[in-house]
Formats: structure tokens, sequence, C-alpha cells
């Protein structure tokens, strides 16, 4: 496994007398928030270790045991859901008042019932723009990782290949 690189765009700067934050794999962190992402709130869990920058993922079916410390807050951090981000619904909203204002009312209608990304994403391809909502909701999605990675005194990495 390759040591983390910090990238230039991402790396603080210390304080005087102010330790570094801990570097974490930008495409690590987005696995885990995409694995928490996955399921329903208070599904599936992953925890950013403070010190070390490893993270950690959980649930009811994981076979893995976590860390006996994994709830001390001075040790670890858990990775949000998209929710807890604004990634969700409001998220879809913002991209379709953006893109397709004409059909706000429609995708409001959509999240009404079950099954409404999919209705989304069959709007979105039916009117081109699909993978520019990919782009959208990437950019959207680290953009708010990178923030609360900064709130949380972690510091964004890439690989070093």
């Amino acid at each position: 496994m390759s040591k983390p690189v910090i990238h230039p765009i991402f790396n603080l700067t210390a304080l005087k007398g102010q330790p570094l934050a801990t570097p974490v794999k930008l495409d690590d962190l987005i696995d885990a928030y995409e694995w928490v992402s996955a399921a329903g709130s208070f599904e599936n869990f992953a925890y950013v270790n403070k010190v070390t920058g490893e993270i950690f993922i959980q649930s009811d079916e994981a076979d893995e045991e976590p860390p006996n410390d994994y709830e001390d807050a001075s040790v670890y951090v858990a990775v949000p859901h998209k929710n807890d981000l604004g990634l969700g619904k409001s998220l879809v909203m913002q991209y379709v008042d953006e893109m397709l204002p004409e059909r706000s009312e429609d995708v409001w209608e959509f999240f009404r019932r079950r099954g409404a990304y999919s209705r989304f994403k069959d709007l979105l391809e039916r009117n081109g723009i699909l993978n520019a909502w990919y782009q959208y909701e990437t950019r959207a999605i680290e953009q708010a990782l990178r923030k609360w990675s900064l709130e949380n005194g972690l510091q964004l990495a890439c690989d070093n290949d």
C-alpha cells in the first residue's frame, strides 16, 4: 500500500503550534461516503481514524469487528450520509432548477413515491443530460467532502500513482 501524497490544492498550512491535519485519501473517503449513502440512514456506517487516517466500514451484515474505541469522538469521526450533507433530494432539485426548471414540479412529484431516483434519471436520459448530472453530482460530493474534512481536522490526499 502506497503512502498518500498530499495534493497541493488541498494542502493545509500548519499554524504555529498547531499540528497538520491527518491525511486521508480522497478516493477512500468517497468510497466510504458511497457505502454510508448506499443504504438508508443508520444502516451502513464508516469511520475515519483522526490519528492514522484509516477508514473502516460497519453494518449489521459486516463480519469484521470494529476497533474497540470507534465510538471515541477524539479518535474517530463518522463519515456522513448524503442527506447529512444536503446531497440527496435537495441536490437533485438544485440541478433541476438550473437545467430543467420547466420540469421542477414533475421531479417534486417523483419524490413523493418510491423509485424517485430511477424516474429522475429516466427524465435526464430522455433530455440528454444524464452524464451532465453525474458530473454535477461528483463535483458536489467532492466539494462537500472537502469542506467536511476541513471541519473535522482531516486533510485530503491523492494516491501516489
